[in-house]
């Protein structure tokens, strides 16, 4: 992973070039160009100093889930019985596709992961068979989600 520059400076075009990307990223340059008013010279030699700086990588599509029938998300609370368990218990996690995310917090848990099933039943199958039979975890704290009600990047 690529650190991020701390003291990178952005101005107000660039701001203009995330918004339009982070819109859509499949805008052309051309069209962002018009619209910053330079030329598309300048937008790409811009977004190669923010690729470089690490403000921004890539660029990816957003998969509809539920169009696929996965409609439960759930957030669970992952307890492990030692603290030097939690490298090897990752590595478990990472292997199972329903986790979308994993997290290593403060607070009870030790990591706190973001799974998505198809329904309550694969859940539960993802729970008891996948996450609970990990060594090292000694229980977990689940937490469906009924509605995301807010869904959004950081403001530019």
């Amino acid at each position: 992973m690529k650190i991020v520059n701390q003291n990178i400076q952005i101005d107000g075009i660039d701001k203009k070039i995330l918004r339009a990307l982070m819109t859509d990223a499949r805008t052309p340059i051309l069209e962002i160009a018009r619209l910053v008013g330079i030329s598309g010279a300048a937008i790409h030699q811009r977004l190669r100093k923010l690729e470089k700086s690490g403000l921004i990588s890539g660029s990816k599509f957003v998969i509809n889930p539920k169009v696929l029938g996965y409609t439960t998300m759930a957030f669970i609370g992952v307890f492990l019985d030692k603290a030097v368990s939690n490298p090897q218990a990752v590595k478990q996690l990472q292997k199972i596709p329903e986790v979308l995310e994993c997290h290593y917090t403060t607070g009870n848990w030790s990591v706190f992961i973001k799974v998505l099933c198809k329904d309550n039943a694969h859940l539960m199958h993802v729970l008891n068979h996948d996450i609970q039979s990990i060594t090292g975890v000694s229980r977990t704290e689940t937490f469906i989600s009924l509605d995301q009600q807010i869904d959004r990047q950081i403001k530019i």
